[in-house]
């Protein structure tokens, strides 16, 4: 009897092999946690009782998140499943399995993909900064004020209109 190569999985997986999209935005939630958190992967890694390297494929999207760990996952981070979920693209959430086994699907290229991803403000450092430094402030009522303050310049701001720059 001969041995046959083993031949890796694609379940999961783009067409051509690359992680899907869906699994790393999956992965980005969980780093975007653990970050404002404040832990390592290693601290992450040692709670759910995994190597910190698996912990870093999560995040890369490489290796998928099983809906048991997921639950582990969303327990350890104090977040419900759905946390892991939101703000996904469209593009990003049409990127199922499902529609990669379709023949009539019409799959968009990776390469599109990444630039909606890239536009995402969730994954921006300047994001991760700010939430972090609005946690830090120990005064809750100050926070709030605060928090006001960036809402009711958010939406003035929106309204006026800058000048074409020529």
């Amino acid at each position: 009897m001969a041995l046959q190569k083993s031949k890796k999985s694609s379940r999961g997986r783009t067409p051509n092999g690359q992680p899907n999209p869906i699994d790393i935005h999956v992965g980005n939630r969980i780093r975007l946690r653990r970050s404002i958190l404040g832990w390592s992967q290693e601290k992450l890694a040692n709670m759910l009782g995994l190597t910190f390297q698996q912990v870093q494929k999560y995040e890369r999207g490489s290796n998928r998140v099983g809906a048991s760990r997921l639950w582990d996952i969303g327990n350890v981070m104090n977040v419900p499943i759905n946390f892991f979920f939101e703000d996904m693209d469209k593009n990003v959430a049409s990127q199922s399995p499902r529609v990669f086994s379709a023949p009539e699907s019409d799959v968009l290229k990776l390469e599109e993909i990444s630039e909606d991803i890239d536009m995402d403000p969730m994954k921006r450092q300047e994001t991760l900064e700010l939430v972090k430094a609005y946690y830090k402030i120990n005064n809750r009522k100050t926070a709030k004020i605060l928090f006001d303050l960036i809402i009711a310049l958010s939406k003035s701001t929106a309204m006026i209109k800058t000048p074409d720059k020529k």
